[in-house]
Formats: C-alpha cells, structure tokens, sequence
C-alpha cells in the first residue's frame, strides 16, 4: 500500500474503535460499522457521502470479484446514506423533489426516484422505500441531498434527518440461499424484487430490500445504531461460507453495473444532464403536479443521449476521447474490462443525439492506442431484468482467458 493508503487505515481503524472517533473527521469519514471485516484485506478508500467505502481490496483479483456476482455470491459494504422522511406532509415534499409519482408507492415497496434542479439537471439518484403511512427512507447515491429536502420541506409539516443506518449489498445466484440461512426462522414471504422486509438476524432487528448495484439477483441489509451490526455481519459472512460468498469492494460491482447500464451519480450524469438526456426519461412523470424543474424538462431535448459501448481487446479512458472520423463524438463516463463479455464496457454521452447503437467510434485505451468502439444497448444483455427478478438462472460460464 501506498503511504497515504496506510495512514488512512489506521485513522479507519481508529474510527473503528468504540469512543474513538475525532470531531474533525465524524461527518467526512465515517467507517461502516462492518469495516472490521475488510481490515484484514488492505482496503483501499475513497469518500462517499461523507462516508467511507472500500474501492480495493487483497483478498482477491477484480475477474474473482466480478465472478463472485455472477456466479455465487458477495457482499459489499456501501457508502449509501439513507435519509428518513415522516410526518404528515412527507409525500408532499417528496412529491415536490422527485419527477415520478409518490402516491403510487406502496407501503413495503421501494421505488428508483432522482431529484433535479429548477433546469432540469439531475442532483442525484437513489432508492425511496415506504417503511410505513408518512415514512420514508431515501438512499440515495453521492451529493446533497438532505440539504436540498430541507430547504424545500418550509411550510410542511415533516422531518428530515439522518436516521444513522448503514447499508450493505448481497448478490449473486446463490444470495436468497445465504438470505435463507441467515435470517431468525427462514426467508421472509414474500420477498418480491423490490420488496421491503423486516427480519431478524442473530436476535437483531434488520431491515431488508431486494434490490442492489448489480442486476443480479440479490438484496440489501439496512443497519441501525440500535443493531448489534457485528453479530448480524458475522450471521451473514457464515451463512455465505458454503455458498462460496466472497467479500468485495467498490471497484468490483464497475463492470456489472455498466453491463447492465446502472448509471453512477456524479459520473455518469451530473448537473449538466437531464433525465432525458440520461437515457432516464421513461422515470419522468410530466402528468403529475408541479415538481421541481418540470418546467425545465417539458421543454427539454428529449432525445437520448448515454447509451453503452464495447471495446474489443481495450478499456476505454474516461473523458473526451471519443471521435468518428476525427471529429469529438462525445465523452466516456465510466469503464472497465468485462471479464463475461471479454471485451471493454463503458457507459457513454454523445454529443450528437442522432447516433445509437451499432454507431462505431474510436476511443483513446488505457493502453495508449484506439481502438473502434461500438455503441450499444444497455442493459447489454438479460435486457428485460428478469436475473435480479429472479426469472432467470443465469450462472454464465468463464471463458478461456484472452490477451487484452
């Protein structure tokens, strides 16, 4: 590890320690209450919701990792930050942040909702879960959110705040298998694709959602200060053991999530893109009542504009280096070697909105050359999500290893 990589684990593990955790870092770098479990592993760490998540680890290569999820089983702990929403007007002010309808969310049910600013550039994204009648947690991505909530909550009758939960991941073909086996009393029923469950794991209550990062199959657990979050994540690590469950880190879900063209807030969009423009628009309401930056997306382009792209034998860099026939073409979001696919993926913004899939471009490699690059669909393949529905068994086989 780098000298930087080795100080900050000591300050993690310092914020680890019960009572140790120093003013100055308490709301930029929070540990998860299960980083104990990625110690031992040489973590690596970036700054996510002022929280901190593991980026790399050692315990295993990044194709272990990425097969993990598609053929067994893993477990990631998230930067995510939950905010909880109550009172008598918390549909109210939901409504008023979020382009989608609220009154359609039912109470045990979760819902993809993102905010946008009065011009129609997206703030972040994230999942709102109806625990029950006037509450609500969102969890959202990256950025600032709670601010944004507060200021538009005057004049209602809610609260806003951060009700302190930590969220981790379990996915992967095997991932209701482990569910099963760690859960007080068995699997909870029913348990639908973005579903809610309340469950308890070794004695604690755990707050449950089958949703993830990944479109695979999978589900997510939700830890309050109230939990005893070692003996729940020790449940889970050993409920995963014969499952072959494999802890990973951030940089792990990157091809999976562009494979299935789940787009990462602050990356992928950011204030200067709308919803539309995003490849989002089917999540915009424009028949509800008045939300922030309707306007500005009635009027909108609504032509698409990110799309995915296959790069054979290369990763594409980030940034301006896409080109057809020497001209920009646009920018490359974010990108990594699909170890299924076997050929570079990314996630792409055109400048020209006319050009699509099967579009071919060239793109500037890690490895330094061009290489043709190809537009596609996203998802680029289980394209009606029907692996995370749990529709479909899919455990793909590892093709034979290719120089890249």
């Amino acid at each position: 590890m780098s000298d930087h990589n080795n100080d900050l684990r000591i300050v993690v593990k310092a914020l680890a320690a019960e009572g140790a955790r120093p003013n100055e870092l308490a709301r930029t770098m929070l540990p998860h209450p299960l980083v104990y479990q990625e110690l031992p592993y040489d973590p690596e760490f970036c700054i996510y919701n002022g929280r901190l998540m593991s980026t790399n680890m050692s315990n295993a290569t990044p194709d272990q990792m990425y097969w993990s999820v598609r053929r067994q089983v893993m477990i990631r702990h998230t930067g995510e930050l939950p905010l909880e929403v109550r009172g008598p007007d918390a549909e109210k002010l939901l409504d008023r942040v979020f382009a989608r309808d609220i009154s359609k969310v039912n109470v045990g049910r979760c819902s993809y909702q993102f905010a946008c600013y009065d011009d129609g550039g997206m703030i972040t994204d994230g999942i709102l879960m109806k625990l029950a009648d006037n509450r609500y947690w969102y969890v959202q991505a990256d950025g600032d959110l709670f601010s944004w909530f507060k200021a538009h909550a005057r004049g209602l009758d809610v609260e806003v705040f951060d009700p302190g939960v930590w969220v981790s991941q379990v996915q992967g073909p095997r991932s209701l298998e482990v569910l099963t086996a760690a859960v007080d009393g068995g699997h909870p029923e029913p348990f639908r694709y973005f579903d809610i469950a309340e469950v308890r794991i070794a004695g604690q209550k755990v707050i449950l959602s089958r949703t993830g990062f990944t479109n695979e199959l999978g589900w997510e657990f939700y830890l309050g200060p109230e939990a005893d979050a070692r003996a729940v994540g020790d449940r889970i690590l050993k409920a995963g053991e014969p499952h072959g469950m494999l802890l990973v880190a951030s940089h792990a879900s990157r091809p999976r999530r562009i494979e299935a063209g789940i787009l990462n807030a602050g990356s992928d969009f950011d204030e200067t893109v709308t919803p539309f423009a995003a490849g989002l628009g089917e999540f915009v309401d424009l028949e509800k009542a008045d939300f922030i930056g309707k306007s500005a997306l009635q009027a909108a382009d609504k032509r698409r504009r990110t799309w995915g792209m296959r790069v054979q034998g290369g990763i594409a860099l980030i940034g301006d280096v896409l080109t057809k026939d020497g001209t920009p073409a646009g920018i490359v979001c974010s990108s990594a070697w699909s170890p299924f696919q076997q050929c570079g993926v990314a996630i792409v913004r055109l400048i020209d909105p006319d050009l699509g899939p099967r579009t071919t471009l060239e793109v500037e490699c890690t490895s330094g050359d061009r290489r043709p690059a190809v537009i596609c669909e996203t998802p680029m393949y289980d394209q009606k999500r029907e692996i995370p529905r749990g529709n479909l068994v899919n455990i793909p086989e590892i093709p034979d290893d290719v120089v890249r």
